[in-house]
């Protein structure tokens, strides 16, 4: 007989967190990513994404808002998600002066949409009100 099976399978499982996405249309074709950005830096201009995006911050801490909320951390470990569709993203950036961040992301997406989408200045002026307030 072959030796026994491990049982590590049965406790292995962590869940980093659960949510109710909107709507994913049907054909819906999904994109996971990495990304990483040097100390300081901060990240990708405010943007959109046609569908949801489900990330977890690997190493460093990332500096996340979304249109309508505060400002907040995520630090390695932890899991993030967007509803997209028309809520800017405003920052995804490095929160730390001193390491990397980096991030997977996974995005789903309507078919013939673009994954990602910059918002215009104009258009951030219009929503400005939307805008959670920052820290001073």
């Amino acid at each position: 007989m072959g030796e026994p099976r491990s049982t590590a399978w049965q406790t292995a499982l962590t869940v980093l967190q659960e949510a109710r996405p909107p709507f994913i249309p049907e054909d819906a074709h999904a994109m996971t990513v990495v990304i990483e950005y040097p100390p300081g830096d901060p990240g990708a201009p405010p943007h959109r994404h046609p569908g949801p995006a489900f990330g977890v911050v690997l190493e460093g801490e990332m500096l996340m808002e979304l249109e309508g909320e505060p400002e907040q951390v995520i630090r390695a470990g932890e899991a993030f998600w967007e509803p997209g569709g028309d809520v800017i993203h405003y920052q995804d950036g490095n929160n730390r002066d001193d390491v990397p961040v980096r991030f997977t992301v996974t995005m789903l997406c309507e078919p013939g949409k673009p994954m990602f989408t910059l918002v215009e200045e104009a258009e951030l002026a219009q929503r400005e009100d939307r805008r959670a307030p920052r820290p001073s």
